[in-house]
């Protein structure tokens, strides 16, 4: 690639992030005083901007992993939006992991805390085989409890997946939860949008 072609794709997909951005809602107050809530439904009703969303995760995964991945896991709820999308056009499996007892069959819990209160997500047993590289996707990076449960749960010798990435949307830095799953062990985050 030419440094002209090079500089005309920095610029489009500047464009790309700039209008994805428009696009996201901000809700003052909610769901508890003092919050700012970044809102991606808005962007998911607009067929231009999901679809620069959909296109750059699955180019980044592309460009950084080439056709390795073996599982994009997506977390309940807004991951599911996402994974299925990007499993279908990587040709790879997806699967979910869910908030406490909306799985059935064998299923391993993580207990956590979140921005809210506390919580707990289950992934079933036999979804993932040990050593598949997997992705985690998601909407949204805050505090960071909700992609360190899902962390647990993969590397949980019952599982033993290799994860490779978590990918979001959008990640408020102030909260700073990539320091805290850098802290874990889970070192390459991709973000979209930060704020």
């Amino acid at each position: 690639m030419s440094a002209a072609e090079q500089k005309k794709n920095e610029n489009e997909s500047d464009k790309d992030i700039e209008y994805i951005k428009s696009k996201i809602g901000s809700h003052q107050d909610f769901p508890k005083k003092g919050v700012l809530f970044r809102d991606i439904f808005p962007v998911l009703r607009d067929p231009k901007g999901f679809e620069m969303i959909i296109n750059r995760l699955c180019t980044f995964v592309l460009r950084t992993y080439g056709n390795t991945i073996d599982v994009i896991v997506g977390l309940d709820s807004r991951g599911f939006i996402f994974g299925p999308i990007m499993a279908l056009r990587l040709q790879c499996s997806f699967v979910p992991i869910r908030k406490k007892g909306k799985l059935p069959g064998q299923c391993i819990s993580e207990n956590f805390e979140k921005e809210y209160g506390g919580d707990c997500l289950e992934i079933q047993q036999d979804s993932i085989k040990a050593g598949d590289k997997v992705i985690v996707v998601d909407d949204l990076l805050a505090t960071g409890g909700t992609l360190q449960a899902a962390y647990n749960l993969l590397r949980d010798k019952q599982i033993n997946a290799d994860v490779q990435c978590a990918m979001l949307v959008i990640e408020l830095n102030g909260l700073k939860g990539r320091q805290k799953l850098n802290e874990i062990g889970l070192k390459n985050i991709y973000s979209m949008i930060q704020y």
